[in-house]
């Protein structure tokens, strides 16, 4: 073996073991010395990427491509350093090259799925694991990924019947207990309640078994109208998910004093980009976005685009703050003095991939609301709605949902009374909002879109600048993907069964109701 060919096989054997700074600095040596070979390219652009070097990243695997485009783990990872750029046309494009490659390799149409699924094209996502699925069969977390992927589509019934088969395949797929019992309808004849708890008495000194398992049977038992010990389950579960997540409920308070201390300039003072395509829908989680979502989207001229983390990352951007966090003090401090313009501008850039061809589009990120004085300058033409609901169904409904374990967004709702001390700060940063930009926000009452449905629609059409179309009063008949915690609810037409939830645990939730009311929230009876 000559010297190139012992410095390849090193870098490659780094980039198996994951040792990405040796892999990228073996690769870099070997570009200078082998610039015409894909394979270096390769090495390089994945040890970059997962540097989180995006620009050479990409550069690496462009090259890559280009000297051999038959190699769909090319295309793939070019996609993904697209995606961690935020470049979504380009990494739906690049994804697109290795779809059409047809793979016979199972794992291919997986790794294909995953990026489709981020960059919100969710029927390409589904399609992509049901080919995984029929390639490997066996393969429970296969299947799982598909469950997800045919919620997002609205086929909850296929949904349900691959989560039962995942589970077949693999009952200690714990995910996917906790999947079924959002799906089904529980009946005394027809429930997995003894199943649960079966495995609930094998497993229960696994945190992440008892996690799943308790919020599962948690969800059965309240479909079962079972609420005190589905309360208990739910209480221990989330107990069991707070475990290791080191929650600073000071870091949350000192985070939301920064945003109200901010010195950002008057609004009349910025020239920010004067597009009038966004409609930002925020709110504190299930407290009704989803929903605004989907009405709107019922409108011709309006597309869903998703929860987009773009605004966020692109004041971390320009802020030059090089903390980990995406939002943090640091980041705030440095984001009082922007481009204004060149932040909207480049917001806009960035999800126009995403709009599907329509003039206006729904940015639905809930904790946007985090960031409304900045979008209010960057983009002084965009809407801004934000959802509000009584605060004990909404501190019940976050602590209720199981979110994402990857975001540090949610990591207040593993623990009911900091569920309630966030929420506390999320109604007092509302009102500094509204003193500071009175009328910039829409603020909605969920319990008033349910009792009002179309006067609060056409109160949210108008703020919008949007023409009435009655297909809005018939969100349930939207076709489009939904990608969050609400995907089985709004599939339903409105109903009024989940005003007042907290009322059922209303025993459990006392110190809740005490809190918020030492804040100065009042209570409805």
């Amino acid at each position: 073996m000559n010297e190139l060919e012992k410095l390849y096989a090193d870098a490659a054997a780094a980039m198996n073991r994951a040792q990405w700074q040796p892999a990228r600095e073996l690769s870099a040596r070997l570009v200078q010395a082998r610039p015409g070979d894909a394979n270096v390219h390769f090495i390089a652009g994945v040890a970059a990427s997962r540097l989180r070097q995006s620009g050479p990243a990409i550069d690496h695997l462009r090259r890559a491509t280009a000297l051999d485009p038959a190699r769909a783990e090319h295309w793939l990872e070019l996609a993904r350093a697209f995606l961690d750029g935020w470049l979504v046309r380009e990494a739906v494009a690049a994804a697109d090259k290795a779809y059409a490659l047809g793979s016979a390799e199972a794992m291919v149409w997986a790794r294909l799925g995953t990026i489709y699924g981020r960059a919100h094209v969710q029927e390409k996502s589904a399609a992509a694991f049901a080919r995984a699925v029929e390639l490997a069969p066996g393969s429970a977390g296969y299947r799982f990924n598909l469950v997800v992927a045919l919620m997002a589509v609205g086929d909850l019934e296929g949904a349900e019947r691959q989560c039962l088969e995942c589970l077949r395949l693999n009952p200690g797929f714990w995910r996917a207990w906790l999947m079924l019992a959002q799906l089904c309808r529980p009946t005394p004849q027809d429930n997995h309640v003894a199943l649960m708890r079966k495995l609930l008495s094998v497993h229960q000194a696994d945190d992440e078994a008892a996690m799943f398992l308790h919020l599962a049977l948690a969800r059965e038992l309240e479909g079962l109208a079972e609420y005190q010990p589905a309360f208990e389950h739910l209480a221990e579960g989330k107990r069991r998910g707070r475990l290791g997540r080191r929650y600073s409920f000071e870091r949350d308070r000192q985070l939301f004093d920064a945003l109200m201390e901010m010195p950002l300039p008057p609004q009349d003072e910025v020239a920010g980009d004067p597009s009038v395509a966004p409609v930002f829908v925020m709110g504190m989680p299930r407290s009704g976005t989803t929903l605004v979502e989907r009405i709107l989207s019922c409108h011709p001229q309006v597309h869903s685009a998703g929860e987009l983390e773009n605004f966020p990352l692109m004041v971390k951007r320009a802020s030059g703050s090089a903390t980990p966090a995406l939002t943090d003090t640091d980041t705030l401090h440095r984001s009082c003095r922007l481009d204004w313009a060149q932040l909207g501008r480049e917001y806009i850039e960035g999800t126009r991939t995403l709009t599907g061809g329509k003039p206006r589009f729904v940015d639905k990120l809930p904790h946007n609301f985090l960031y409304a004085g900045h979008i209010a300058r960057a983009l002084p033409n965009a809407s801004i709605v934000c959802l509000r609901r009584g605060a004990m169904d909404t501190c019940l409904g976050n602590f209720r949902q199981l979110f994402s374990l990857a975001s540090p967004y949610y990591d207040y709702s593993f623990d009911l009374l900091d569920t309630g001390r966030y929420y506390l700060l999320f109604d007092r940063l509302m009102r500094h909002w509204e003193r500071t930009m009175p009328g910039r926000i829409l603020q909605i009452d969920y319990e008033d879109l349910v009792d009002n449905q179309e006067a609060v629609t056409r109160r949210l059409l108008a703020h919008c600048g949007l023409s009435w179309d009655e297909a809005c009063l018939r969100f349930q008949d939207n076709a489009s993907p939904v990608s969050t915690a609400s995907a089985v609810q709004v599939r339903s037409p409105m109903f009024r069964s989940s005003l007042q939830r907290w009322k059922r645990y209303e025993a459990q939730l006392g110190p809740l109701r005490a809190l918020l009311e030492a804040g100065g929230i009042k209570i409805d009876a």
